[in-house]
């Protein structure tokens, strides 16, 4: 016969046998330390944190981002800088306290400090986030288990002295340059210029007149280069400039003077904008990261670790932290890469995750 003590252990683990199917049932059980919860596809909010939709780069990273998404038939929502680290964190905050841990997000931080609360704050709602560019040396994927799915960047260096070198060759490698460097505290425009300076010193015989930030802004570029024309005329043989926005304000200075052409300018990122100026043999090279990739792999690389294909803390390093491949295009190889890249949509397959990588990021 059961006791009265019987009756009551029963009654209690009834008890707990119903509020734990409750909680399934509601999808509101807290999962255990460390366990991880695979989402449905059509669970997820795909969302890229951007500097700005007037920028070539990171229209081609939004339309990236648009195309992934669709093939997963997922919302997506482009957050938009301005180059503001406040609102680009805030925005994404917002984001979270809407969708929660269905956020999967592909991330340019504004600067290299904005990275970590990010991180931080997606790790923290159970969201998912790709950073790519910008992030303290000390913030790694590994640190965070499966929610920092990874971070990409592209190596500056070789970047900076290849645009460089072609820069040289359109002057006949002798002469004044004038350079254009990004936000000075980011990663690629430190690398970039260091690039640019190992090229020169390698050359010898290339003197740069004068270096100035522009913040990867075209219209700050347009100003600076109109200044150094007055400064320097033609003692200026080429410019170079860390990426393409800059490359355009700087050509549309020199448009202004009837130099364009004459005076030929480098850029990084492979933008439409560019490789035309290439075409119009305006710039003499630029290096494509493909930003429509970047943009779709960031949301792939995230989806995929939402949905449980993947484990990101079981892959190796060089899967979390890595270098994706830049192409260098120049007037003797634009031809091609117009109709490849231009005239057709680049064909990505975006399930192919790290078939871009060339390495691990080095510090």
């Amino acid at each position: 016969m059961a006791s009265g003590h019987d009756f009551i252990e029963a009654a209690l683990i009834e008890r707990r046998r119903f509020l734990i199917g409750s909680a399934l049932a509601a999808g509101s059980l807290l999962l255990p330390a460390g366990a991880r919860r695979a989402f449905a596809a059509s669970d997820l909010r795909f969302a890229s944190s951007i500097r700005s939709l007037s920028n070539a780069f990171h229209v081609a990273w939004d339309k990236g981002s648009k195309a992934y998404a669709d093939t997963v038939s997922a919302p997506y929502a482009a957050l938009v800088t301005e180059g503001n680290s406040e609102k680009g964190i805030a925005d994404i905050k917002a984001m979270l306290a809407k969708v929660g841990n269905k956020l999967v997000l592909g991330v340019d931080p504004n600067d290299v400090p904005d990275a970590r609360p990010i991180v931080e704050a997606v790790a923290k709602a159970g969201g998912h986030v790709v950073t790519v560019w910008n992030k303290p040396d000390d913030l790694h994927p590994w640190d965070f288990g499966d929610n920092y799915v990874a971070h990409m960047s592209f190596n500056g260096v070789p970047a900076g002295e290849q645009t460089a070198k072609a820069l040289f060759d359109s002057f006949g490698g002798e002469g004044g340059i004038v350079a254009l460097g990004g936000i000075a505290s980011n990663a690629p425009a430190i690398q970039r210029k260091q690039g640019l300076m190992n090229a020169i010193k390698a050359n010898g015989k290339v003197e740069l007149l004068d270096f100035q930030d522009a913040d990867w802004d075209s219209t700050k570029a347009n100003n600076v280069v109109a200044a150094w024309i007055t400064r320097f005329g033609d003692k200026i043989k080429g410019i170079w400039a860390a990426n393409d926005g800059m490359a355009v304000g700087a050509l549309e200075a020199l448009r202004a003077e009837g130099l364009a052409g004459k005076v030929l300018v480098t850029g990084i990122d492979g933008t439409k904008d560019a490789v035309t100026a290439i075409r119009n043999k305006e710039m003499a090279a630029t290096v494509d990261w493909n930003p429509y990739w970047i943009g779709g792999i960031a949301l792939s690389l995230g989806y995929h670790a939402a949905t449980g294909a993947f484990s990101p803390s079981k892959e190796p390093k060089d899967h979390r932290e890595f270098y994706g491949t830049g192409v260098l295009i120049t007037q003797a190889d634009v031809e091609a890469y117009w109709k490849t890249n231009i005239d057709e949509t680049p064909k990505v397959d975006w399930n192919d995750l790290w078939g871009k990588v060339t390495g691990q990021i080095t510090y």
